[in-house]
């Protein structure tokens, strides 16, 4: 296993164990689009989990990933701004996301844990109808580690930047440009965003890379520069 991933793995749960019971421990992973952030969450979660139920076999899984795709604005809302057609091309940008709305997650998930605590709900995306699911998404009062992926969440924009300052952590995850091109061409091509690579490679140099290079430029300071793999775990 990856020694970057051992070593926050075992960051994370030392400084789990050193959380009052009352609060969870939230670390926010961002990056560029195709820079692996969601390989990340997930493989992060999966770890502390195995680790915990290796000691509390039986007890509930205390660690979940939540990422970011829910918060994208429906077609419907995107339809309805100013500029339409300019909205739904520039899809995946900070400005079609509802950004408070993951605030309010943040903030929900910044609440004591108390015996009267219940379950929290996040938005989910549906890929095959193109639009976000609400509540779809149950982060249970027993998880107590909750790892967000998304494209934003070190961004110094309001509410980003709000969000991020409610955090325990900020990652990146950190890409060459061209190699987050390739990966992204793939995987429009493979969605069905795109019918084909010269048009998934359209996008992603119109929109995904230019959404890139904001998200670096007006990055906050971080507690971790991750450096994407060729790991197919990673390709995502």
């Amino acid at each position: 296993m990856d020694t970057q991933v051992d070593r926050l793995v075992d960051k994370i749960w030392n400084k789990f164990q050193s959380t009052p019971t009352d609060t969870r421990l939230l670390i926010a992973i961002s990056g560029i689009p195709g820079s692996g952030k969601t390989g990340l969450a997930t493989m992060m979660a999966t770890r502390i989990n195995q680790r915990y139920t290796t000691q509390h076999p039986q007890s509930p899984q205390i660690a979940t990933f939540v990422p970011m795709d829910g918060y994208h604005l429906t077609r419907a809302q995107l339809s309805a701004m100013p500029d339409p057609a300019y909205a739904i091309a520039r899809r995946g940008a900070a400005f079609t996301f509802d950004g408070e709305k993951f605030l309010r997650l943040v903030q929900a998930l910044r609440e004591p844990v108390t015996a009267e605590t219940q379950s929290v709900f996040a938005p989910s995306f549906d890929h095959a109808v193109k639009d976000p699911v609400d509540d779809d998404i149950s982060i249970p009062a027993t998880c107590r580690v909750v790892f967000f992926e998304g494209n934003y969440l070190s961004l110094d924009r309001d509410p980003w930047n709000r969000a991020a300052g409610l955090m325990d952590e900020l990652w990146f995850v950190e890409v060459d440009f061209e190699v987050a091109r390739k990966r992204l061409v793939r995987r429009h091509v493979k969605a069905g965003i795109a019918r084909d690579e010269a048009e998934a490679d359209k996008r992603v140099m119109e929109n995904d890379l230019v959404n890139g290079k904001e998200i670096v430029d007006f990055r906050l300071g971080l507690q971790e520069v991750v450096v994407s793999q060729f790991d197919p775990a990673w390709d995502m």
